[in-house]
């Protein structure tokens, strides 16, 4: 039988990196004094908190099974936890709990029908379907053209789905497509590990940090860091090997396809009137072209 993960090591560090990123001042505690780590002491966030030193250091050492959540309110309020970060906080609490079975591999969830024709109507916004592993699993066609180096890329292959977080980590060629790759790691990283807080036991999901981690000393370095991202979106700057500069706002939304897996539907689009809208209508009109030279003359309509 598969030994399951051991989620203390997550905990410890998830709280004692958050506790270093708060100094004295910002929660108005006194800074008389020789200090000899970075941010809060654990005493320190235990009276913030309302529980004792002893209580707090447990808790900090990975014991959170069985904590309630009015005290894991508590500490999220003294190591002020954004709403992500809070969120992560009771995803490990959860997960802390002894699972019912022993847990086995996720199987892929197949995409409904209509969720392929809403992509298909979005002609002139790229848009796609993401699962929690940043793998994509429906696109329209504007979003196919658009990340065609992530297609690709030798990160995709026959026994894999394009990944964005083996693309921005593993091809050389990431860095020049999007302006900003450092942001796009950091975003990658805490999306993966928010997920690794909800689905503790996907062995695809550990096998794909597992990989990465090998691989990746970037990887490794910001997976270390503990940081968390659920909800985002925003503006990101391509470079395309075709259509050239682009400037486009992007959006994410959940999309409730299966209650055994988190998928995200993310549309990006161009602000009106702008030569980046310009561009991608280019973008959209090639990718029609080429969708239908690819379709086969006897599914046409021929007169």
């Amino acid at each position: 039988m598969e030994r399951l993960p051991d989620h203390r090591a997550d905990i410890r560090d998830f709280l004692a990196t958050r506790r270093a990123k708060i100094t004295p001042e910002q929660v108005g505690l006194p800074t008389s004094g020789r200090r000899r780590v970075p941010g809060l002491r654990r005493e320190e966030v235990a009276v913030l908190a309302g529980v004792s030193t002893e209580w707090y250091t447990r808790l900090e050492k990975g014991h959170i099974a069985g904590v309630s959540e009015d005290v894991l309110d508590a500490v999220a309020r003294a190591l002020q936890l954004d709403e992500d970060e809070r969120t992560y906080l009771f995803d490990l609490a959860q997960a802390a709990q002894p699972p019912s079975r022993t847990p086995r591999r996720h199987k892929a969830v197949d995409i409904p029908p209509r969720v392929q024709w809403l992509l298909d109507s979005m002609t002139l916004s790229a848009a796609f379907v993401t699962n929690g592993r940043l793998d994509i699993v429906a696109t329209n066609a504007l979003a196919r053209a658009l990340f065609a180096p992530l297609f690709d890329s030798e990160t995709t292959d026959e026994r894999s789905r394009p990944n964005f977080a083996r693309y921005w980590f593993l091809d050389r060629g990431a860095p020049d497509f999007v302006a900003d790759w450092d942001g796009a790691l950091g975003a990658t990283v805490a999306l993966l590990r928010a997920e690794a807080g909800r689905y503790p036991h996907d062995k695809s999901l550990r096998e794909l940090i597992g990989e990465l981690s090998t691989v990746s000393p970037e990887f490794r370095s910001r997976w270390a860091a503990h940081d968390v991202r659920i909800h985002h979106g925003g503006v990101k700057e391509f470079q395309h090997p075709d259509a050239g500069p682009l400037k486009l706002v992007y959006q994410p939304l959940d999309l409730p396809i299966s209650p055994r897996e988190v998928h995200s539907l993310t549309i990006y689009t161009a602000e009106p009137g702008t030569p980046d809208e310009d561009r991608l209508k280019l973008l959209a009109s090639w990718a029609a072209t080429r969708l239908e030279e690819a379709e086969p003359v006897g599914d046409r309509d021929l007169p």
